[in-house]
């Protein structure tokens, strides 16, 4: 019976270290107001870091595993970037895949590529347009609570 109880508390010890790894980082509000001022998305194509801290909200509570299921395409990472014009999934059929890379790498710790990703799908729609969560929550509104205190 206490061989099985061990057991038992071994087992759940493991998978508690296994599954924030399968959560993906999620990032603090003002830790990503931060980066993204690292990284000049301030004024970037007109728009300010309030609106992108809106849209990341919106689109995938600041969590870089974030994935859905649009049926033909889908959408991954921080920022939850398609399959059907800006990566490629292997899954995707006719993906144009203009950031040139796997759709795997926007669901990483690492969000330099997806930075550098969504400032070119900003770029190309001369705007945040293409996020149905900026377009429904943020556009037009005011979003200084977003960025306060950071």
């Amino acid at each position: 019976m206490r061989e099985s109880m061990l057991f038992s508390g071994f087992l759940l010890v493991l998978l508690g270290l296994a599954l924030p790894g399968t959560q993906g980082k999620i990032f603090s509000r003002c830790d990503l107001v931060k980066t993204l001022r690292q990284h000049a998305f301030e004024g970037f194509m007109g728009k300010t870091v309030a609106d992108w801290i809106c849209l990341v909200q919106h689109e995938s509570n600041f969590n870089t595993k974030a994935f859905h299921d649009n049926g033909a395409s889908r959408d991954y990472g921080i920022f939850q970037i398609n399959s059907q014009y800006w990566c490629e999934d292997g899954k995707t059929r006719g993906s144009k895949n203009a950031c040139h890379t796997s759709c795997s790498k926007f669901q990483d710790d690492n969000i330099e590529d997806d930075m550098q990703c969504a400032k070119k799908i900003s770029q190309e729609a001369h705007g945040l347009t293409p996020w149905y969560g900026w377009k429904n929550h943020c556009k037009g509104k005011n979003l200084s609570p977003y960025v306060k205190g950071c």
